[in-house]
């Protein structure tokens, strides 16, 4: 599997989230129709600012060979954090048939990503990058 795509879509798709959150949290929260507060749009804009970080992590290491004993700490943080946010995402989707359709699309992405981090991370896929 190469592990450049994965970890460029990863952070693409991360640094977008980031993005949003840190710059336009009343939008966002507008749009899940939350009431906006001072401290709750502070936590969004921390948020945005650890999933910005990620993206940079994985867009820095797409270059580099992981999964297996090669950049453990990359996937392994990555494992983590997908496949929390996808539990997480799936209890509350399948529990709560109000939520806002863009969790769906969330919680399919977390759980693709946290199988593929899983899969790189326990060395159950043969890995490659991109370079010749």
């Amino acid at each position: 599997m190469n592990t450049r795509i994965i970890l460029a879509s990863s952070a693409i798709i991360l640094a977008a989230i980031g993005i949003g959150l840190m710059f336009i949290p009343e939008e966002t929260l507008m749009y899940l129709n939350i009431g906006a507060s001072k401290p709750l749009l502070l936590i969004l804009q921390l948020l945005g600012g650890l999933y910005f970080g990620f993206a940079m992590l994985n867009w820095m290491s797409q270059w580099s060979l992981i999964g297996g004993i090669y950049n453990k700490p990359v996937s392994v943080a990555n494992f983590a954090q997908f496949f929390i946010g996808g539990l997480a995402l799936l209890k509350e989707v399948l529990s709560n048939s109000e939520i806002p359709h863009v969790f769906w699309l969330l919680a399919a992405i977390y759980t693709v990503y946290a199988v593929i981090f899983g899969l790189l991370f326990y060395g159950l896929i043969p890995v490659k990058t991109g370079q010749k």
